[in-house]
């Protein structure tokens, strides 16, 4: 009963207070306004719409979707919105909950099994309540699947289970793009149709979104889609590539929509879940999703800004105070954009803004300047104040910089040759990075990404972005990579930290196989004896060579160098084959962590 009159209370807060149209002359003054942004951010465009209860009042684009061809923006110009998609997905499982296909307090595992996590305490416990309102204990661990990318939905979900937590259930709040994605596959189970077609038939269609799409090669076959851009050195303007978020990670940020159709979407909201008289959205879920589910963060009000404060969460939207006014909203970045939904349920507003600028404060400027004028509020230079913000923020970095004491030891070498540190290192959690060695250099390659490998000293590397079109950014500084060797001498492991209060992400190393022919694999075939115990050399399909010792595995052999093998399904283990004058094979060497055993060639 308590539970319930929290929800109705909550319901009648956002939906029952009728309030009075806003003036068609807010808007005199805001062109000049918003070119001075631009200007300032050096932002390559924007497009914003204002939703006033169930219509629109304002849709106008600004600057340029693609500055090379000087095409400007327009309200129909699509933007990736990055996790502004998430309330989506939020959606469906509201939906899905209203049909009794599922329930958001049991455990995820009652309707998707195969989602294991790191440990029984996480198995048991998490539920789609946690992983709606980013509380199951995970960190972000986005570099898994943003350097890691795959189109395997079911090959992310494997992934969780070795992917750390750094807080108990519900004990804090930590944002994680995994829990999202996870959602989408419930849904895909429970209705046996896919996300894409769950979000297009239940929401796009009847809100009348027709343009917006979830890949990125839909969205640049429209004739009116936006080019991606970051900025370089602070002021230059840089086209970037578009980041095809839309594989197996796409419930928590794929989707691409421009201003007019993500208006429909904050009408529903703001009209309760319901659009041209329709409900759309279950009640229920838009008053639980826009009740607090987990505290963000304390949101203490700032002497500079007394009247913003609280920082919650609801189900897959941000809630805060904003100067007096209950605001919900999320934003969303991924390469070359970001935007910002927003609306005040208690008011009837509603604002969309969409930029094509990586990680771009555009979006809350211009959302505040158009709340402070339609909620009638005393005017507040939100440009300026974010710009000195900025300013500060990067002085203190310099500052930090400068002071920061370097740990480098000078004339240091790395403790092998570098074709040594070549290969493959794999975390389960992760995926696979691969060791080049071009040239006189070692580079990292993660998926479509590649890095430069600057020795800084001993066994530990510093990467640099390598850009196929500009080159290596020294400026950009990353984690260092340490290589690890193990007893036996071989480097065996390479360790990153990817953030902070993880512990370093450990990558086990795989020596690259070089291909052998079955004449060359036929040499090592027969039978070694080592103190008494006869191993014996083998191969199957003639192709490949295996290694069997009474009472252990079959082992297999992967070949690595002329005479030189790892063992599979061992790490640090390696077997090497000992030729004498007449290139005949006299002898095995096993090379394992506590020592190299002779085994001799039998007749």
């Amino acid at each position: 009963m308590r539970k319930l009159i929290a929800l109705l209370f909550a319901f009648s807060t956002f939906s029952g207070i009728a309030q009075k149209s806003k003036p068609v002359n807010s808007f005199a003054g805001f062109d000049t306004a918003f070119a001075r942004i631009l200007k300032d951010w050096h932002a390559a465009g924007f497009a914003v719409a204002v939703v006033d209860r169930n219509k629109v009042i304002y849709a106008k684009g600004f600057g340029y979707r693609n500055i090379e061809e000087r095409k400007p923006v327009t309200p129909n110009t699509l933007f990736a919105i990055g996790s502004c998609t998430k309330a989506f997905t939020a959606s469906i499982l509201g939906m899905l909950r209203q049909e009794g296909k599922v329930d958001f307090d049991k455990p995820v595992r009652s309707f998707l099994p195969e989602l294991k996590f790191y440990n029984d305490e996480m198995n048991n416990q998490i539920t789609l309540r946690d992983m709606m309102s980013h509380r199951t204990g995970l960190p972000r661990h986005d570099y898994s699947w943003y350097y890691f990318s795959t189109k395997s939905r079911d090959s992310l979900i494997q992934r969780i289970r070795y992917l750390e937590p750094t807080a108990e259930i519900r004990q804090k709040w930590q944002y994680n793009n995994f829990m999202f994605m996870a959602l989408g596959a419930v849904a895909e189970r429970l209705t046996g149709r896919s996300w894409e077609e769950n979000v297009r038939e239940r929401i796009f269609l009847p809100l009348n979104m027709n343009h917006s799409v979830f890949t990125i090669q839909d969205m640049i076959r429209s004739d009116d889609a936006a080019v991606g851009y970051e900025l370089f050195k602070d002021s230059i303007i840089k086209r970037t590539d578009y980041y095809y978020i839309d594989d197996a990670m796409s419930p928590a940020g794929a989707i691409n929509s421009n201003v007019n159709d993500m208006s429909s979407w904050l009408i529903t909201w703001i009209n309760g879940g319901r659009f041209n008289g329709k409900e759309i959205i279950p009640a229920a879920f838009v008053s639980e999703a826009l009740s607090s589910q987990m505290v963000v963060a304390g949101g203490f009000p700032t002497t500079e800004n007394k009247d913003l404060y609280f920082a919650n969460y609801g189900l897959g939207w941000f809630l805060s105070s904003y100067r007096g006014h209950y605001r919900v909203e999320h934003g969303g970045n991924i390469d070359g954009f970001s935007a910002d939904a927003s609306f005040f349920p208690s008011d009837s507003l509603g604002i969309i803004v969409l930029v094509n600028q990586n990680n771009s404060v555009v979006p809350s400027i211009v959302r505040n300047m158009i709340a402070d004028k339609l909620l009638e509020l005393s005017p507040k230079d939100w440009n300026s104040y974010l710009k000195n913000s900025v300013a500060k923020a990067k002085s203190a970095e310099k500052d930090r910089e400068k002071s920061e004491f370097s740990n480098k030891k000078q004339n240091t070498a790395p403790s092998h040759p570098l074709k040594d540190y070549t290969g493959l290192y794999d975390n389960k959690g992760y995926g696979t990075i691969e060791i080049a060695l071009l040239n006189d250099s070692l580079f990292a390659i993660f998926g479509k990404h590649k890095m430069w490998l600057r020795h800084y000293h001993y066994d530990w590397f510093q990467p640099f972005e390598n850009d196929a079109k500009d080159g290596i950014d020294t400026s950009d500084k990353n984690e260092p990579i340490q290589f690890l060797t193990g007893m036996a001498g071989n480097i065996e492991s390479a360790t990153i930290v990817f953030a902070s209060g993880l512990q370093p992400i450990n990558f086990i190393r795989i020596p690259m196989s070089k291909e052998m022919s079955k004449d060359s694999l036929r040499k090592f075939v027969g039978n070694y004896e080592l103190s008494g115990i006869e191993m014996k050399v083998y191969t199957r399909n003639e192709n490949t060579l295996y290694l069997f010792v009474p009472g252990q595995p079959e082992y297999e052999l992967v070949p690595i160098d002329k005479n030189k093998f790892s063992i599979k399904s061992l790490t640090g283990f390696t077997i090497q084959f000992n030729q004498n004058d007449k290139n005949e094979v006299t002898e095995l060497l096993s090379i394992q962590p506590n020592g190299t055993f002779k085994a001799t060639r039998k007749k």
